[in-house]
């Protein structure tokens, strides 16, 4: 065979041949297996039940600082309102006021029945 033969002869080989098909890799989809879906779906529950109890210890708190300072403002009411009555009770008892008080109602000084009362 000559060299032409054999050049035909390949060329009709190989293009009766089989064919180089190309190669696809295929690329797979991460799947998630139901294993890792129970555990996304737990961990998403837990993050939620969290945020839910972190907010409600948040209103708790909230409500027991304000309950503190309504009582804070009612003690302090209470002391000027105890001041107030301090003063008032010093006014009060002067001794030119219980002596004019004593005139009006006919008492008078006698020394003989005097006694001393100390203030304890």
């Amino acid at each position: 065979m000559s060299n032409l033969a054999r050049k035909q002869h390949e060329t009709i080989h190989k293009s009766l041949g089989p064919k180089e098909v190309p190669v696809q890799k295929v690329q797979r989809l991460a799947r998630i297996s139901p294993g890792e879906k129970i555990l996304f779906i737990i961990f998403v529950l837990f993050v939620a039940f969290m945020a839910v109890k972190i907010v409600s210890v948040q209103s708790t708190i909230y409500e027991v600082n304000k309950d503190i300072q309504d009582v804070r403002t009612s003690v302090q009411e209470q002391a000027k309102i105890n001041a107030d009555l301090s003063m008032q009770v010093d006014d009060l008892s002067k001794y030119d006021r219980i002596w004019e008080k004593a005139k009006e109602r006919g008492f008078d000084l006698n020394e003989n029945n005097v006694k001393v009362v100390e203030k304890r």
